[in-house]
């Protein structure tokens, strides 16, 4: 077995999207290649509803698969194909723009104000760039849930993992997400595919990754005020962690347990041409699209069987 060491730790950054709404950016709108076949990774956390409450109004979107998966609060969301539905807690939204959708999601709390999920985009490779756009909203309920002995507990969103298959499918990336949380104290290994890209992001308790016998930690570079500086890292709350090559990822539970995303997916490595909600593989693409925006003919007519009714997770 070869662990996979951490190459970056860092905190997610503070941004705004939407029509105002707070949230804290994983990583997104830097190199394309860093995280490929992953775009985009957003924490939108919030206890107030003036965080949230201006949500995402209408916006487009081509090229790509946005991941949203909600744990307090709800999601209403609609599109331009005359899709409706509701996320709730636990619910998860597979969403293929493909040729071009415009969509909006409106979030809201719950009876104690909180609205948390996040959201993650996927690139589409070249031949699936124009697809027609789908849509898979999953119920909690139907999310496979793994309880070990020993307190460990894996929900399996997407991808195969531990005998046990997630129900969102086809989409390009051929990617793992799961939601994991480990019980105080405790050492896990968890397998990732060799030829994948991964990343863990942290959103409760701490532990400590890579080298998860170390008590001090593990040394690597971490972004501190703007600058990389070599520190021993126990990854906490809102902690993104990129890893390198190996074929399984390991942490060591601090003392109020660890709860962690562990995302893996096939690099595309193919040209990115990216602006905002688009992405294509040429710049004349991206022109393309923001000129078909602007003269009425970004949505493409409906070809082969309906798209299946959004709103399934309601």
């Amino acid at each position: 077995m070869s662990i996979r060491p951490v190459t970056r730790s860092h905190p997610a950054q503070p941004a705004i999207e939407g029509a105002g709404v707070r949230l804290h950016r994983g990583f997104g709108f830097g190199d394309p290649q860093r995280m490929d076949p992953f775009l985009l990774f957003d924490d939108f956390r919030g206890d107030a509803p003036r965080d949230y409450m201006a949500g995402f109004p209408w916006h487009p979107h081509r090229g790509i698969e946005t991941i949203t998966y909600v744990l307090a609060g709800s999601v209403d969301h609609g599109d331009s194909l005359g899709n409706r539905g509701t996320l709730r807690a636990g619910d998860v939204q597979w969403m293929t723009a493909g040729s071009g959708i415009l969509h909006q999601e409106m979030p809201k709390g719950n009876a104690k104000g909180q609205m948390h999920g996040f959201q993650l985009w996927a690139n589409l490779p070249r031949d699936l760039k124009m697809t027609r756009p789908r849509y898979q909203d999953v119920r909690s309920a139907d999310i496979p849930e793994i309880l070990e002995d020993d307190g460990t507990v894996v929900r399996v969103i997407v991808g195969h993992f531990w005998g046990k298959t997630g129900p969102v499918d086809g989409i390009a990336a051929d990617p793992q997400y799961l939601d994991i949380s480990v019980a105080p104290g405790r050492h896990k290994v968890f397998k990732v595919d060799t030829r994948r890209k991964a990343f863990a992001y942290v959103f409760a308790g701490a532990g400590k990754f890579a080298d998860a016998g170390n008590p001090r930690g593990v040394l690597l570079e971490k972004e501190v005020g703007g600058r990389e500086v070599n520190i021993r890292d126990l990854s906490g709350n809102r902690t993104l962690l990129e890893f390198g090559a190996g074929d399984a990822v390991t942490v060591r539970a601090g003392p109020d347990g660890v709860r962690f995303l562990l995302v893996s997916g096939a690099p595309i490595q193919e040209p990115v041409a990216w602006h905002g909600p688009i992405v294509m593989n040429t710049e004349a693409e991206l022109r393309q699209a923001f000129a078909e925006l602007r003269n009425g003919t970004f949505i493409k007519p409906a070809q082969g069987r309906p798209l299946p009714e959004s709103g399934t997770a309601g």
